[in-house]
């Protein structure tokens, strides 16, 4: 398992709802962890990880020895967002790019946890804001997808950089065709 770096087909995948807690999302769910905290991280969607699954997981202290501050959202869904600010975001799937994106203040959301029973959050500030960006991630969405206009040209050579990079790879054989990738992000779906 590895942490996917744009333009990789899954980022942009529409996931698919969990309907089943087992040992397998257990696992899964450890090694992203795991992955979140090599690479300085406080929030990790399971496409980024190239699943195709609606789930991410999130501890915004980014310390492992913070058990208590991971938390795992399944089939989150924000049911409430309050208010307005701009912040900057970066991710893991675009290495050492920055950029302000306007988001609520306040959500509330939804969602399951690694016991299988559900339950509510009330998040403010920066636990807002992640929980905000990784459920972007599952549908799609990237935060460079919600910056202005101008913030967006601003990093658009280095967006180009990314794709050249990425097209290099796949061109080299070390990363699958557009193609295959989505087969694969197919087949899995089948396994939920």
């Amino acid at each position: 398992m590895e942490i996917v770096q744009y333009e990789h087909p899954a980022l942009r995948w529409k996931s698919k709802s969990i309907v089943q807690i087992d040992a397998r999302l257990h696992k899964l769910v450890r090694q992203m962890f795991d992955l979140m905290y090599e690479a300085k991280g406080i929030g990790l969607a399971a496409n980024q990880v190239g699943l195709p699954y609606r789930f991410f997981i999130v501890n915004v202290t980014s310390d492992p020895d913070e058990n208590g501050e991971e938390f795992v959202f399944i089939n989150p869904e924000i049911v409430h967002r309050k208010g307005s600010v701009e912040g900057e975001e970066g991710c893991l799937s675009l290495p050492e790019l920055y950029g302000q994106v306007r988001r609520a203040d306040d959500v509330v959301v939804d969602a399951f946890g690694l016991d299988g029973n559900g339950f509510q959050m009330k998040l403010t500030e920066l636990p807002a804001r992640v929980i905000q960006h990784e459920t972007d991630h599952l549908d799609g969405t990237l935060f460079i997808d919600r910056m202005s206009e101008t913030g967006r040209r601003e990093i658009e050579p280095r967006l180009l950089d990314f794709q050249a990079y990425f097209r290099r790879q796949q061109a080299a054989g070390v990363i699958p065709s557009d193609e295959e990738i989505q087969q694969q992000l197919c087949e899995l779906e089948q396994k939920l």
